[in-house]
């Protein structure tokens, strides 16, 4: 059994509790009479195996804020595939370590610093920083958005920042899509692939959706997927057939390996793949004649890069439009489970199971 120890933060020694039920490490306090005020967060002192190498621990909690500064109380935070990568090591950046996770969360506005006019304490927010596995956040106000909504679906909200975006930027931002076109992606069953479904039926965008269990496929036609494929042979017949012969301009990748060569196969000339994961673990696939003799285009994107470079207005706006799908009901994201912080560990080896029908979130102050 291999024990992982948490940072110090200026204790003299460390007292490892195990209890039944609890998968929390702490630090001793140091021997004089201040008592610090602490909260839970999620660390990681190595990459490997999600949930052998991340642990809940106890840290101080965040000094007060300076005049920029807020600090929120994290009322819910999903585990994404992202989240997974990075634990592992194998995500586009390696953080230092130790590192507390967590690529998004929504939470309550705590305090706010002398400075900040743009929100209240209580307000419900968006966090658009990332480190966000822990109990408390002090971030500068720039990093938060404001969830101005009737709607109390805080879980829904706590999915806001990556998954939606994602589907609607790559809806819009590659090929110029009509009412009435077709377009098609694999892991469809996913967090991202479920927006992709709801967003595209909002535009009278036509869905051709390839998945890998037939189980699947009732559940993504209720979502309002038009078409649901169970695997890849044959693929490029089949939406040639579905789509009377004109194929799709947009195919949205996140498995690569031949599963991108079988999306390619159903490009229409001048269409364009957008890669967005690697679930295979394998390299894209393309065939360079249809790079150079029918113009297809294979791109990738990564929301990260998208949001940095976005001015502050037209991000507003398009978290402004999300969370309005959120609260009328167009976008909603099936959970399957949530879990306590403390419980970190078998939440990272539920979100790990290939087989889930829904995400896990994990709400580290007992909201529910």
């Amino acid at each position: 059994m291999v024990l992982n120890y948490p940072k110090t933060y200026g204790a003299r020694s460390l007292t490892l509790l195990v209890t039944l039920g609890s998968q929390i490490q702490t630090s001793s306090h140091q021997p004089n009479n201040l008592e610090t005020s602490i909260m839970k967060a999620v660390r990681m002192d190595y990459h490997g195996t999600p949930n052998e190498v991340a642990y809940c621990t106890e840290l101080p909690d965040p000094a007060s804020p300076a005049p920029d500064e807020v600090i929120v109380n994290v009322a819910a935070f999903p585990i994404n595939p992202a989240d997974l990568l990075t634990i592992e090591g194998r995500y586009a950046t390696r953080p230092p370590l130790p590192y507390t996770p967590g690529a998004e969360a929504v939470g309550h506005v705590g305090e706010v610093g002398s400075a900040v006019n743009d929100f209240l304490p209580g307000d419900l927010v968006l966090l658009l920083s990332r480190e966000n596995w822990s109990q408390k956040r002090k971030v500068k106000a720039t990093e938060l958005l404001k969830i101005n909504t009737d709607s109390g679906d805080l879980l829904q909200f706590a999915m806001l920042k990556v998954n939606p975006a994602t589907a609607a930027l790559m809806l819009r931002e590659y090929v110029k899509l009509e009412p009435g076109d077709w377009i098609i992606q694999d892991a469809a069953n996913s967090g991202v692939g479920h927006c992709v479904i709801r967003l595209a039926a909002k535009a009278g965008i036509k869905t051709i959706n390839v998945v890998r269990r037939e189980t699947l496929s009732a559940p993504l036609r209720t979502l309002g997927a038009d078409v649901v494929l169970v695997g890849t042979d044959s693929l490029s017949e089949r939406v040639e057939e579905i789509t009377d012969g004109t194929g799709v301009r947009l195919a949205i990748d996140a498995v690569a390996g031949e599963t991108s060569l079988h999306l390619g196969s159903c490009l229409a000339d001048g269409g364009v793949m957008v890669n967005y994961g690697m679930l295979s673990g394998e390299p894209c696939m393309i065939m360079p004649d249809w790079i150079v003799f029918r113009h297809l285009t294979l791109t990738g994107f990564w929301l990260a890069t998208r949001l940095r470079d976005m001015p502050r207005n037209r991000m507003e706006t398009l978290y402004e439009e999300l969370i309005d799908d959120i609260a009328q009901g167009v976008l909603h994201v099936p959970i399957e489970a949530t879990y306590d912080i403390e419980d970190i560990k078998d939440a990272l080896a539920h979100a790990g199971r290939e087989s889930r029908s829904g995400k896990v979130l994990v709400l580290p102050n007992n909201m529910s």
